[in-house]
Order: C-alpha cells, then sequence, then structure tokens
C-alpha cells in the first residue's frame, strides 16, 4: 500500500535546529511518521523532546554549537550511542542577519556561512560516512530558502549561504546515489517564525509580502510536515537532487 512507503517506523533521524519554529515542527512530524529522533540545537530542546516522546518514540536532545567544527563527531557519536544508527539528517539550523550591502559587516557574513552552509557540508560528511559503513542507504534534507532562487534585499550572507545550499543538495545527489543516499532541500516560504519578527512587524513589508503570496497567508511551521516526511522516506527514492519550494505559491506569483 502506498501509504506504508510514507512510514519511518525503525528509522532515526537527526534534525539539527529543532528546539523551536520549522525544525521542531519537522522533527515532531517525523517521529508522528514513526521515527527516533536527536535533537541538535545550541537552545532548550524540552518541549519538543516532551512531544516526541509523548508519541511514543525515543528522543535524545544534543547541545551543539553548529559555528563550531568540533561538535560534528559528538552529534554523530551521541546519536549512534543512544539511538542505534543514522538513517535521516536533516540539515535545518539557520540564523539570518540584516544590514545593507554597503554596511554589512565580515562578522556577519561569516557568522550566517558558517551555520547555514559550513555545518551543513561538515555534518553531512560525517553522517554519510556512517550512512555508508551501515549499507543501508539513506536520506539527507537540507533546509534551503526563496533566497536560493531569489536575491532578496537587506541579507547578503543569507541569500549567499542559501544558493549555496541549493547547489550543495545538487552536489550531494550526483556523488552520494550511487551509495542509495538521496539528498534533496525544502525551500520555506515566507514562515510565521522568529526569522521573520521583524517583516510581521513592519507593516509596509508585512502588507507586501502577504500581497504577493497567492495563499494569502504567512506560512505555519506545520505546513512543513508533509513534505519532510515524504523526503525522509521511501516515498521518495528516485527523487535526488531537487529542492522543493512550500511557499504559499510565492514563486509562482
Amino acid at each position: 500500500m502506498i501509504l506504508d512507503q510514507f512510514k519511518l517506523d525503525g528509522k532515526v533521524a537527526i534534525v539539527t535546529g529543532s528546539a523551536r519554529g520549522l525544525g521542531q515542527a519537522m522533527a515532531v512530524g517525523l517521529a508522528e511518521a514513526g521515527a527516533d529522533i536527536a535533537l541538535v540545537d545550541i537552545l532548550d530542546m524540552a518541549e519538543p523532546k516532551k512531544q516526541i516522546e509523548k508519541l511514543g518514540r525515543k528522543c535524545t536532545a544534543i547541545s551543539a554549537d553548529l559555528s563550531k567544527k568540533e561538535c560534528v563527531d559528538e552529534i554523530v557519536s551521541t546519536t549512534i550511542r543512544q539511538l542505534g544508527g543514522i538513517d535521516i539528517l536533516f540539515n535545518n539550523a539557520g540564523i539570518i542577519r540584516r544590514a545593507s550591502f554597503t554596511e554589512f559587516t565580515e562578522k556577519d557574513w561569516d557568522d550566517v556561512i558558517g551555520i547555514n552552509l559550513r555545518s551543513v557540508f561538515f555534518l553531512s560528511q560525517a553522517v554519510v560516512k556512517v550512512m555508508i559503513e551501515q549499507g543501508r542507504g539513506g536520506k539527507i534534507i537540507n533546509t534551503a530558502s526563496l533566497l536560493s532562487f531569489q536575491g532578496g534585499i537587506l541579507v547578503p550572507s543569507y541569500t549567499a549561504s542559501k544558493s549555496g545550499v541549493m547547489g550543495l543538495t545538487r552536489l550531494m545527489a550526483c556523488e552520494l546515489a550511487k551509495h542509495k543516499i538521496n539528498i534533496n532541500a525544502i525551500a520555506p516560504g515566507y514562515m510565521a517564525t522568529e526569522n521573520t519578527r521583524a517583516l510581521r512587524e513592519d507593516q509596509e513589508r508585512n502588507k507586501a509580502i502577504l500581497s504577493r503570496i497567492p495563499a494569502g497567508r504567512w506560512g505555519k511551521p506545520e505546513d512543513l510536515k508533509g513534505i519532510a516526511v515524504f523526503l525522509a522516506s521511501a516515498a521518495s527514492d528516485y527523487m535526488n537532487g531537487y529542492t522543493v519550494a512550500v511557499d504559499g505559491g510565492w514563486l509562482a506569483r
């Protein structure tokens, strides 16, 4: 039955940036589909951990600063030790800094590229080695952005990092398909999260954004659960290297 292809029973997923917002919703969604979850964040993860364990799934919370490469080995080893292996990696953690192009600082450039792109590469690299050794394939999902497709304004390092995520997703798919590892990305539209608070509180920008979204509303974190489960499951086994926009129709406008 086709719905069985979406089940994640017996799978183990690492989800970064999972303390709140999009990451929390997608981690819970994977658990609802049957996966055990390793939460990774620098913030408190008590709430998603409680939700996941209430579903009867195993869950471990790993406190890690993804700006430091040294955390990668700890994330991987803790997940294997606590949950028994790694089948799914969800590179969701991300930050954003806003300033005009001429005033943007080196620190704001390096901080955003470090979390949004550099950590995606090195954590994926470590997890892929485990997946190859396990010999059963795997799924890697990256969080891209509408700004993987567009330029945006006032967020040069964010646009650069998310364009890089889409490119890296393609590169990984080309290299790793032979190991039965699928790599795809989700490009969320304008979502009601902490990262977009400044936009939503700016009446002029908020009105302009909503006027372009055919759905007529900001997205909710829960709107990404379905695509997250699809890309983590056997239902997407022949999908590789693609970035899926979930944007209420923004890019179609």
